[in-house]
């Protein structure tokens, strides 16, 4: 997705909230539908029957059917594929959606007029029920995009994203493999001794931030100052997502196109940042100090960094086994847990090799990588040049 800052008039701005709430309401339909169904019952009606009745339901209801059809059919389209993806696995189920969280609807069938250019950083995008909305073109738009969605995060900032697929980045023909260890104190540890850190608030702006929670907890619920507030969070949060993103963005590129093969760890981090609260009857340990491990690791982008590098260097990610890439010495290969000696020094008692704790990982996995890819004669980029005989091929008939 190519997104751009939605620049709308205070006018255009309140259209694009009704347009929202009209997406926001058909989504939620289609939740109570589903959530309605129980084993024995009648199946939930797909996405032709859920047309349907938004059709009706836009005849009786003259507000539903001021809004775009477009807008609300594509929400249900939305549903069904997010069904699709729980059914499928990947993804959970469904579930509400509240107002300022999660705000925005898709247009599809976009015409080559419906975006233009009108100076050096400034274009404009055609809306159904709204005009033209002006965006920032902060860089060139794709070309016969088909469809984008308009999205508002909570900070109050619109966006438009054009649906496309970018070009993967070519390799770099040299040969080189780099490893990435990922970390919470070293948010990018590279084999080539690179360590690299996720840029997050300023001193100033987390002091602020503490302050602002502060007044958050003595503001009385629902009052216009806890409004304030909370949107003046939320603008703070952003910030720091912002340059999260980016820093992803940039550091993901540049070992696209430094490297041929780029080897990480397969860690499973829905499962590493699940919460240790338990249950009543068994309470978990350590919650406090886990819930901080779980923001560590969700603020470092292990999974975005991962996510992007698959991206933009298609086949060429190769995903190691974790275990024991921070007690092996890549010097020698002795496994020892005692010779990482804190949580940045790494000392073998075999050999006497010393290193940075990260950096020693990252080149273990990058040792491991050379394995998997060398086992049968190719690389990544090639293909495999040796094969096992085929024991068909060699019976006598």
């Amino acid at each position: 997705m190519s997104r751009y800052r939605l620049q709308p008039t205070p006018a255009q701005e309140a259209a694009l909230l009704e347009h929202c709430g009209h997406a926001r309401f058909v989504w939620n339909l289609s939740v109570e539908q589903h959530e309605h169904w129980k084993p024995g019952r009648k199946s939930a009606p797909g996405f032709a029957e859920q047309c349907r009745q938004l059709t009706e339901a836009r005849a009786e209801n003259e507000w539903l059917r001021a809004g775009s059809i477009i807008v609300q059919q594509q929400a249900l389209k939305d549903f069904a594929q997010a069904m699709s993806n729980f059914f499928a696995g990947t993804h959970r189920r469904p579930s509400w959606r509240k107002r300022g969280q999660g705000e925005g609807f898709r247009i599809v069938a976009v015409k080559p007029g419906d975006v233009r250019r009108l100076s050096r950083n400034v274009g404009e995008i055609k809306i159904p029920k709204v005009g033209l909305v002006r965006f920032r073109w902060s860089r060139a738009v794709p070309q016969g995009v088909k469809s984008f969605r308009i999205t508002r995060d909570r900070a109050g900032r619109w966006h438009v994203a054009f649906a496309a697929v970018p070009e993967p980045i070519p390799a770099s023909g040299t040969g080189e493999t780099v490893g990435v260890d990922r970390g919470v104190a070293v948010s990018a540890a590279l084999s080539t001794g690179q360590m690299l850190n996720v840029p997050g608030l300023r001193d100033s702006e987390k002091a602020r931030l503490l302050r602002l929670l502060r007044k958050l907890a003595r503001a009385e619920r629902g009052s216009n100052r806890r409004g304030k507030v909370k949107a003046a969070i939320a603008r703070l949060k952003a910030r720091e997502t912002d340059r999260r993103k980016d820093w992803v963005e940039k550091i993901s590129t540049g070992l696209a196109r430094r490297f041929d093969v780029i080897a990480v760890e397969d860690l499973k981090i829905s499962g590493m940042t699940r919460s240790a609260r338990g249950t009543i009857a068994e309470p978990g340990r350590n919650v406090r100090q886990k819930a901080g491990l779980n923001r560590g690791i969700l603020t470092a982008g292990w999974g975005r960094l991962v996510e992007r590098l698959e991206h933009k260097a298609p086949g060429r990610i190769v995903k190691i086994n974790p275990a024991y890439t921070s007690q092996r010495c890549s010097a020698c290969g002795v496994v020892d847990r005692k010779a990482r000696e804190s949580q940045a020094d790494f000392r073998c008692r075999s050999c006497g090799y010393a290193c940075n704790a990260d950096v020693n990982a990252a080149r273990n996995i990058a040792h491991a990588a050379g394995h998997a890819v060398s086992a049968r004669g190719g690389t990544p980029l090639r293909g495999p040049v040796n094969r096992e005989p085929q024991r068909d091929l060699l019976l006598v008939r």
